[in-house]
């Protein structure tokens, strides 16, 4: 079988019989082999008296030639050569000329559409050039030329058209597979950024839930602490009472603060969106900015709160101390897993010994807190636990690159190391 790009037209919805895939194209063939076996049933007529064969053969003989017309599409090299074959009887004009024609938009090699061109051209001149030169006396040369051009007026035309009926119905299919194939891409670039966008969202939803976690967690514990240490002592020493409420008072007030700075940032005027088609090329910005956060430079006084609240806390630095000049994400996540480990010291470790030691290598920053077994004799303060404190900074430090140790210790405590690259 050999399609024809006429076939192609149309291939996504075929609803014609057999080997056609539209309805329309059927007709039209079928019309085409009803006009062509009409042609041919009356040059059969002239037919049957110069072969000396009865009328009815030669009708009927016509019919059968001219009906091949219908099979253009489906074996064109067949109607071609069954049109070169009768061309010696003068029947079969239609035939011919739509035979060249579906051979020359078909998919069939170029080779073989030329190979029947000439032999089409060779025979339809030589039929020509016996019938002229037998009915009237003229010139030789004349009937050749005679006879050339109406070989090549028969041949070469439907010929010509069909080559480009057929270049540019393989164009169209061509750009249609190419704007079907951008459609493709566009889609999974839109489906990468509508991915991206919820990676997106997540992410930020997990750095605020974190954010809120260390900045509530931490005050609240320290308020907690302090309001049962205010509570124990409130009857006995009123001084010490006065000063751990002027703590808590202080804690509420730094709580409050870090939180409308959060909210303030959250609220702030989003940037321009970007556009879909660049949209999985651009890295997507979290909201928030680390430069508002916390640094190195705040260590001691956060250490100084935990103090306050009755934590022996130990800080040990060690190195050139250039925590300054570290970028702000490196001194915000160094400060808040210094932060959550101190808040769990006071929710799993009333009255245990803590040692906080930093230390400035080259090229990164290491921190560690430990705390050593409870004394058993601080009552707990019975601070709620997530089970997130050690989530949240196992994922800032691997966010940026470092690494996160946690685990008990053989004396019966707890540790936290980090290691953040600096870069």
């Amino acid at each position: 079988m050999t399609g024809t790009g006429e076939e192609q037209d149309g291939a996504a919805e075929r609803d014609g019989p057999l080997w056609w895939e539209r309805r329309r194209g059927a007709a039209l063939d079928v019309g085409l082999g009803g006009v062509s076996a009409v042609e041919c049933a009356v040059e059969g007529v002239s037919f049957a008296h110069e072969a000396g064969v009865p009328v009815a053969v030669g009708v009927l003989f016509g019919i059968v030639v001219g009906a091949a017309l219908v099979l253009r599409r489906r074996w064109p090299i067949a109607v071609v050569l069954i049109g070169i074959a009768v061309s010696p009887a003068a029947m079969g004009f239609l035939l011919g000329v739509v035979g060249l024609y579906t051979l020359a938009t078909s998919e069939v090699p170029r080779r073989i559409t030329a190979i029947l061109t000439s032999m089409s051209l060779a025979a339809t001149f030589v039929v020509m050039y016996m019938r002229t030169q037998g009915d009237v006396e003229a010139d030789r040369t004349l009937v050749i030329v005679l006879s050339g051009f109406v070989a090549v007026a028969l041949t070469v035309p439907p010929v010509l058209l069909g080559l480009y009926i057929g270049a540019r119905r393989r164009l169209m299919e061509s750009l249609q597979e190419r704007a079907d194939s951008l459609e493709r891409e566009l889609s999974l670039l839109a489906d990468r950024a509508e991915e991206r966008a919820e990676w997106a969202r997540t992410e930020e939803r997990t750095r605020i839930a974190r954010e809120m976690h260390d900045v509530v967690a931490h005050r609240v514990s320290l308020m907690v602490v302090h309001a049962a240490a205010l509570q124990a002592v409130a009857a006995k020493d009123p001084v010490k009472a006065m000063k751990n409420a002027a703590l808590v008072g202080d804690m509420g007030r730094q709580a409050l603060t870090e939180l409308r700075e959060m909210l303030g940032v959250l609220r702030a005027e989003s940037p321009k969106p970007v556009p879909a088609m660049v949209a999985p090329l651009v890295p997507l910005a979290l909201v928030g900015s680390f430069e508002d956060g916390p640094s190195l430079e705040e260590l001691e006084a956060l250490v100084g709160q935990s103090r306050a609240a009755g934590m022996a806390v130990e800080l040990d630095v060690r190195g050139a101390g250039a925590g300054a000049g570290y970028p702000a994400p490196v001194q915000q996540t160094a400060y808040r897993v210094v932060q959550e480990a101190l808040t769990n010291c006071h929710k799993h470790a009333p009255g245990a010994k803590v040692v906080v030691r930093l230390a400035h290598r080259d090229g990164e920053v290491a921190m560690q807190v430990e705390n050593g077994p409870c004394d058993g004799k601080a009552d707990e303060p019975g601070l709620p636990s997530g089970g997130n404190g050690l989530v949240g900074m196992r994922e800032r430090v691997l966010g940026l690159g470092g690494v996160f140790v946690s685990g008990p210790t053989d004396e019966g405590g707890f540790r936290v190391s980090a290691v953040l690259p600096v870069r």
